[in-house]
């Protein structure tokens, strides 16, 4: 199963009826250059975020330490209006959702994504 399955089908317990996911991806609190100093301290300090997109709402998920797709719980809520990006750079440090959260390349696609169909239900 492709990771954005994956991130779709764990988030689907915290949505509410009717709530349709229109973009996941996967979001750090520690930029991913620390994992040039010590990948260990990386492991263990950072925490893992799952955003997941809806056509309501944007959703700011805890992810699992060692199984980062897994879905612990909802840390916070932010209006569907609410601007991701532009994300740039190798790691992207995204301040508009609830905490700066760092966004590696990899889903800055999703990013984009995300952005054009808030601005498209708006």
């Amino acid at each position: 199963m492709a990771l954005r399955d994956k991130l779709e089908t764990n988030a689907q317990p915290y949505l509410r009826p009717g709530e349709v996911v229109q973009e996941t991806f996967l979001a750090q609190t520690m930029s991913g250059w620390f994992a040039l100093i010590s990948p260990l301290v990386l492991a263990l300090v950072s925490g893992m975020r799952v955003v997941v997109c809806t056509n309501e709402r944007i959703l700011i998920c805890t992810g699992g330490r060692f199984l980062p797709t897994k879905i612990k719980d909802v840390r916070s809520e932010l209006p569907r209006s609410t601007r991701i990006g532009p994300p740039k750079g190798l790691w992207y440090r995204c301040e508009s959702l609830d905490t700066p959260l760092y966004i590696h390349r990899r889903f800055h696609a999703d990013v984009r994504r995300a952005d054009e169909l808030a601005t498209a239900a708006a």
